[in-house]
């Protein structure tokens, strides 16, 4: 199981370079395996054949000696007819020569030590009935002897007549010197040949593998960076396989039905927010309606011409309803604001400068400025960065009691390695935990930190978040109730030799 795990952990290219060098290897052997059954064949046909070629030789010399003899042919006169026969036809043929009798018992033997012993072995029972009942009248007894296989012979000497003499032994050895050499021989051969095909097949195996596996390898990079909110470019590649090219038309297709899931989806988003949107303001809007109607029928049935604090009560009615129509004014201005907001335009700006004189348009003196550096070159929107200062030192400004004691406020500008860090910092009286997850979310108001008088709408925040977005950045709160909160976000820092495109803001 862990094998199997391991081997699937690996690329596919490696499991093609380790197939194609494992299919050679097991070729080898294969072959080698095959080379040697092959030669034991060989060698086992061989030395069948060679002591049949012998024993009819060595059978068609004995009936010449039997034809020629002056002995009687009888079973009893074998051992006369070949006693110094028997030596010359082992000497012409090479080979051990043995004659027994009908019952098994030695006569004559072409061993120079030999004589006729009593005692000498005969031939087994079981192989004289094999030798008698066959139908070559002829038995090849194998044995295996210290690891090597010898054959012994036994076939039955006739007369002209067919008659019944004696018996034909003939030992044989085989020796398989020879053809253990030509093997040891051709198996060096081999190897030497299958290792040079080793090293080609490394090669092979490697051109392969990487060729196979580069179209993969394209589809693989793209689709891991396929996203949905993205633009994803189509696969420009011809494969040499009709697979991969079926893998790469469906790639560009499930490309095609994601732009058009893309497009949907966000023109659903869209709707969907506008619809929110357009609930929420027409709910910003009637809020207010509410409280005028009723001053109105208040002012209706209270009205007393000859009443003497007349027009005190109708400045009072008038201050109503004139906040009330600014808060609706209000709403509107942010909401068309908001859904006015042009595409982003970066240009090179100086953020000091920027931030500086966005603050200036601010009467309030407890108002603090502070940079590091008189030049931090960043790539922004020029009046989307106005707004978003803006927007923030408004919250803050909101966020202080008109009747704290002590108010400030700190706007720091700062270099951050490769980034710029803007902080916007008050000592209001904070926000509550509770508050913070719907903080950036759309006419989301703190009322003891804003109110509609104020000129709260609560579409600060998020216009400020919808515009770091758009430049890929994000903002970061941190507040404690009754200390202040502060707001931080990033810019991207740009090089120094980069010229100032901005407008108002000098070129250096």
């Amino acid at each position: 199981m862990a094998a199997k795990f391991k081997m699937s952990m690996l690329s596919l290219r490696t499991r093609i370079f380790l197939s194609m060098i494992v299919l050679v290897l097991i070729a080898s052997v294969l072959m080698a395996s095959i080379s040697i059954i092959q030669f034991k064949n060989e060698s086992k046909v061989y030395h069948q054949e060679r002591l049949e070629r012998k024993e009819t030789a060595i059978n068609e010399h004995i009936n010449y000696v039997l034809a020629n003899t002056t002995y009687p042919l009888s079973a009893n006169n074998l051992d006369l007819i070949f006693k110094d026969k028997i030596h010359e036809l082992s000497q012409i043929h090479g080979l051990e020569i043995n004659i027994f009798g009908l019952d098994g018992k030695l006569l004559k033997s072409s061993k120079a030590s030999f004589s006729v012993d009593p005692v000498a072995p005969p031939i087994p029972k079981y192989i004289l009935k094999l030798v008698q009942s066959s139908i070559e009248k002829r038995y090849v007894d194998i044995k295996n002897i210290n690891g090597v296989k010898n054959r012994s012979s036994y076939s039955i000497i006739k007369d002209e007549k067919f008659k019944p003499l004696g018996i034909l032994n003939i030992p044989y050895v085989e020796d398989d010197s020879f053809y253990e050499a030509e093997l040891q021989n051709f198996l060096i051969k081999l190897g030497q040949v299958y290792a040079f095909m080793l090293v080609i097949a490394f090669g092979v195996a490697y051109f392969l593998s990487t060729y196979i596996t580069k179209s993969l390898k394209t589809i693989s990079d793209k689709l891991r960076d396929t996203s949905l909110d993205q633009k994803n470019e189509k696969i420009v590649l011809e494969a040499n396989s009709k697979e991969i090219n079926l893998l790469i038309r469906a790639y560009n297709g499930m490309v095609n039905e994601l732009e058009e899931s893309a497009i949907k989806l966000a023109q659903s988003e869209r709707e969907e927010a506008w619809r929110e949107m357009a609930k929420q303001v027409a709910h910003e809007i009637k809020n207010p309606l509410t409280p005028m109607r009723l001053t109105v029928q208040s002012f209706q049935r209270k009205f007393d011409p000859n009443d003497p604090d007349l027009k005190q009560k109708l400045n009072d009615y008038s201050k109503t309803l004139i906040q009330q129509i600014d808060t609706m004014s209000s709403v509107a201005s942010a909401f068309s604001n908001f859904a006015s907001m042009p595409a982003q335009q970066n240009e090179t700006l100086n953020v000091v400068n920027v931030v500086e004189l966005t603050l200036d348009i601010f009467n309030e003196d407890y108002i603090v400025f502070e940079s590091e550096e008189k030049e931090i070159i960043s790539k922004m929107d020029r009046a989307q960065l106005i707004r978003v200062i803006t927007n923030l030192v408004k919250n803050a400004i909101q966020s202080i009691p008109e009747n704290q004691v002590e108010k400030t406020i700190l706007v720091s500008v700062k270099k951050v390695e490769n980034n710029v860090r803007i902080l916007v910092k008050d000592n209001g009286i904070g926000i509550d935990p509770k508050h913070w997850p719907r903080l950036f979310e759309r006419f989301y108001r703190v009322e003891k930190s804003r109110n509609r008088h104020e000129g709260g709408t609560g579409l600060g925040l998020s216009i400020v978040k919808h515009i770091l977005e758009l430049h890929g950045q994000n903002i970061t709160m941190r507040s404690t109730v009754g200390v202040g909160t502060k707001f931080t976000f990033g810019l991207e820092k740009s090089s120094k030799n980069i010229q100032l495109s901005s407008r108002g803001v000098p070129i250096r």
